[in-house]
């Protein structure tokens, strides 16, 4: 496996200055390189915590009550397999490549393309910067939520609710965790890791008093019909896309791994550890939530501690609050902290300024963690939560299909008298199954039962299986040396599998939804596309100018 390091920026094609991007790599990496200070204990911790609080507090309400209904749980699971089997991809390729930057690394390493690397790093822009912004604001819309519930007296008490919910979709107490959230990393990174372990053990804690209490409170009646004819399948697989939202904890641990104290060994135990623990709790807390409160009563923003005071127990529903004000802004924090280290990463290979490899005497990277903590205090203040989860749930979709096909690229190949057949396969399975889940996605749907529409679907599902049998037959193992390694099992057909499933739950997305995600992308393709052309018209200029010279 191939560390960050300065020759790295010389085998890709450069959009900016190499050369002040290696005196930088190389200065950093002689005095204030990332610090290696990451146990597995640490790796676990920022798994769960960047997980958990976001899943729980922020969309099991909303799934529970415009989706899924009783069947939330249902939705919770599906996404857990489809997270599980990206990632055992995870855990291998994070085993195999050791350093910052996750999907945008492994693509970059398996593909050879910098094109392909470049809609992984913008995808996993989308997830931290998207996530932690929409965290941010979910916290902010609860606390004026609670204040409001209090409906207190006088003329100061209005001047207050004002200054916190001034209009204009701007979100005052979203501004302040965002800041507060980057000022604390702008602190150092062990700083931040002892605050990370502490939130999660308190998180944790009180997330168990308020599902076992939810559980206690849960009534059959509640969960009966478990799928109800308002949603029906369509929204139990809807709601399974929305939960995406909550699966990002295991990929911010492979963007810290150039900081894990062995990364070989402790990156793919944290990534299990991390997926059966959040997973667990998640189908736990949905199944109390929706038992708790008829689904229709079930509040999109606050379900818990709504919850709790529905069935007559304050002083339950303030405990959750107090779970949901402490657990979201920790969330935040730990979010953000990866997308420097994405940023690292891209800026060692050229793709982005060299300021982003400045690192100080604590092992930060401040000018990253400044532009991307700007960035996203922005949205969090301007953008609300209901305009963000179905955009950073298609990215995080779309950069575990991108790790999937890595784990392919790196495990099999192309037959020799067909050197571009397995990449071929491999992107015409990801085009027949976006086919084949907007047509399951139509079929399932309550309003059509059109037989051409079922003819369609077959065809669809069918050529899948036979792309996917003709890369497991036609494309051999590369059998290289992975002899101490952790390995994902039933390669390809896991990792396709995956592939699957994940291109199924995008193609669930609405209309509006695929067009932002396809339009942000687009837009970061064509910004890469507009900066490597300059690049080489500036460079086309100096090399004619030297030549008359």
């Amino acid at each position: 496996p191939r560390e960050c390091c300065p020759t790295m920026a010389t085998e890709t094609t450069s959009l900016t200055d190499t050369s002040s991007t290696e005196a930088l790599v190389s200065s950093s990496s002689n005095n204030n390189s990332l610090h290696k200070h990451l146990t597995l204990f640490d790796l676990v911790c920022v798994g769960v915590g960047a997980t958990v609080g976001s899943g729980v507090y922020a969309v099991c309400g909303l799934i529970a009550h415009s989706q899924a209904g009783p069947a939330t749980f249902i939705s919770w699971s599906i996404a857990g397999v489809a997270a599980s089997v990206s990632g055992l991809c995870y855990a291998e390729l994070g085993g195999r490549y050791p350093t910052s930057g996750s999907s945008y690394v492994y693509v970059k390493e398996t593909f050879e393309n910098e094109l392909a690397s470049v809609v992984a790093g913008a995808c996993l822009t989308l997830e931290y910067v998207g996530s932690a912004s929409a965290v941010a604001r979910s916290w902010g819309d609860k606390v004026v939520e609670y204040l409001k519930a209090y409906q207190g007296e006088g003329s100061g008490w209005k001047i207050l609710l004002f200054l916190l919910e001034p209009g204009f979709g701007i979100n005052p107490c979203a501004f302040a965790v965002s800041a507060a959230a980057v000022l604390i990393l702008l602190n150092g990174v062990k700083e931040s890791k002892c605050v990370t372990n502490l939130f999660t053990v308190l998180n944790i804690t009180l997330l168990l008093f308020v599902t076992g209490a939810a559980l206690v409170l849960a009534k059959a009646e509640n969960l009966t019909p478990l799928i109800v004819p308002e949603f029906g399948t369509a929204g139990i697989l809807r709601g399974a896309t929305s939960s995406f939202f909550g699966y990002i904890g295991f990929d911010e641990i492979c963007c810290i791994a150039g900081e894990s104290k062995n990364p070989v060994r402790d990156l793919p135990r944290a990534i299990i550890l991390t997926l059966i623990i959040v997973t667990t709790l998640y189908i736990a807390a949905s199944i109390g939530l929706a038992g708790m409160v008829p689904y229709a009563d079930v509040s999109e923003t606050s379900g818990f501690p709504n919850g709790f005071r529905y069935r007559g127990y304050e002083w339950a529903a303030e405990v959750a609050a107090l779970g949901e004000l402490i657990a979201l802004p920790f969330v935040v924090l730990i979010t953000i902290m990866a997308q420097p280290r994405l940023q690292y990463a891209m800026s060692v290979d050229g793709i982005l300024p060299p300021v982003f490899v400045e690192v100080d005497s604590s092992g930060n990277l401040v000018q990253g963690l400044k532009i991307s903590g700007l960035l996203m205090t922005v949205i969090a203040t301007l953008v609300p939560f209901r305009h963000l989860d179905d955009l950073i749930s298609s990215g995080i979709l779309i950069a575990f299909t991108m790790t999937d096909m890595s784990v392919i690229m790196v495990r099999r190949t192309s037959p020799r008298n067909n050197p571009h057949l397995l990449p071929r396969l491999v992107a015409t399975f990801i085009v027949s199954s976006f086919l084949s889940g907007f047509l399951l996605r139509i079929r399932l749907s309550s309003e059509v039962s059109d037989s051409g529409v079922s003819l369609a679907t077959i065809l669809a599902c069918s050529a899948t299986l036979f792309i996917g049998s003709r890369i497991q037959t036609k494309c051999p193992n590369k059998g290289c040396n992975e002899q101490g390694l952790f390995l994902a099992p039933f390669v390809p057909i896991l990792p396709l599998c995956g592939i699957f499933i994940n291109i199924y739950l995008v193609a669930q997305l609405e209309l509006t939804g695929c067009l932002m995600i396809f339009g942000y992308l687009g837009f970061a393709v064509g910004a890469y596309l507009y900066r490597k052309n300059r690049r080489r018209e500036i460079e086309r200029m100096v090399s004619m100018h030297e030549t008359r010279s």
